[in-house]
């Protein structure tokens, strides 16, 4: 089992930590990498991250209340800053040297709250994944998402970046037998695993078919981006057979994306973040209930395979892989490197964070 699978977390990166409607003026409790985080929002709408607890005796600051722009601690009245600082204690003068907590960057963009666990100072904007369609006027955006899984972070990449699972654990929605027919082609560069499948003259998936209103056979694609730690797009298109992926002829009848983002809450467990988006039919109802009721299910579906695999990798045995985990394998030696380079860079350099599974066949190389 990976470093990652045993808790070491890439650190200097973005992770989404909340829906924007979830948090308000009331502190809101949410663990992020195994450390607990309490989040707000200031008068002006600001959100704010901190530590969730209090430096005097350690009670959850989210157990506390806000007044204005700052957090009260529950238990004997505390008030910290936006920044983390102390500024006040009943019945001092003036707070002790040192009295604060740390305060974490927080970026509000797609509709949800993403925040740096790492190095305040390498905090990068550049490194959110520009999920742009989600915040664009032609294309729909679902509602967002979030389901607690039982499960390690690293599964759900597998999992999203892994589509041929569609022709067995989603054969009566959005998988068939066709999937498994057509090879995929994956592509590395420096900070992305890109997997394209084209699946073309084929009976179309029955949510597929229904959505698009299809008679007959289509040509479809699958392409998942991944971007580390955590951030996949699955991107479907699927025009009448023989018409063309490629060309802008009006006759696509899916053009649809769902956005992942699984957030690690502890080693085994995460917090799953997703929103779906389309660039057609935006004003149809009959989609709006196929594209997010349908794949609500869909995602379920997911859950219970994920949880299931982490029980039996609780017990700590091998595994092989075969042929189609060429993708998963490419984002988990990516997520590896990255925490290997940061963990040098900090002196604290783990053990091949990469190595899983243990056993590989030569047909999946």
């Amino acid at each position: 089992m990976s470093t990652s699978e045993k808790g070491v977390f890439l650190n200097n990166s973005w992770y989404v930590a909340a829906s924007e409607h979830e948090i308000g003026r009331t502190p809101f409790a949410r663990k992020v990498l195994n450390r607990p985080v309490v989040l707000y929002r200031c008068e002006d709408g600001t959100p704010v991250a901190l530590e969730d607890r209090c430096c005097h005796r350690q009670l959850p600051l989210s157990m506390g209340e806000v007044a204005g722009d700052d957090l009260i601690c529950g238990y004997h009245g505390l008030r910290y800053n936006s920044s983390g600082l102390c500024i006040g204690v009943p019945g001092q003068s003036a707070p002790p040297p040192g009295a604060r907590v740390r305060s974490y960057p927080l970026l509000e963009r797609f509709g949800w709250i993403f925040i740096w666990m790492g190095d305040p100072e390498r905090a990068d904007e550049r490194l959110l994944p520009n999920w742009w369609w989600a915040a664009h006027p032609e294309w729909k955006r679902s509602d967002m998402h979030l389901i607690d899984v039982a499960c390690n972070y690293q599964l759900i990449n597998d999992n999203l970046l892994d589509v041929t699972h569609l022709s067995f654990v989603h054969k009566g929605s959005i998988g068939n037998a066709a999937i498994v027919d057509f090879a995929a082609e994956i592509e590395r560069e420096d900070r992305m695993v890109r997997m394209t499948r084209w699946i073309m003259g084929r009976p179309p998936p029955p949510m597929y078919k229904a959505a698009g209103r299809f008679a007959g056979n289509v040509d479809r694609a699958q392409i998942v981006e991944f971007v580390p730690p955590c951030f996949t797009v699955n991107y479907a298109i699927c025009k009448e057979a023989g018409s063309g992926l490629n060309d802008d002829d009006g006759r696509i009848r899916i053009d649809h994306m769902s956005l992942s983002a699984p957030t690690p809450e502890t080693p085994s467990t995460s917090h799953y973040f997703f929103t779906f988006v389309r660039g057609y039919g935006l004003d149809d109802p009959a989609l709006d209930h196929i594209f997010e009721d349908g794949f609500l299910d869909v995602f379920r579906e997911d859950v219970a395979v994920l949880e299931a695999q982490q029980r039996n990798y609780d017990l700590d045995v091998e595994q092989v892989n075969i042929a189609v985990d060429a993708a998963p394998m490419a984002a988990r030696r990516l997520v590896g490197e990255l925490i290997t380079a940061e963990a040098i860079s900090a002196g604290t350099a783990a053990s091949n964070p990469s190595t899983f599974p243990v056993r590989t066949p030569t047909e999946s190389a």
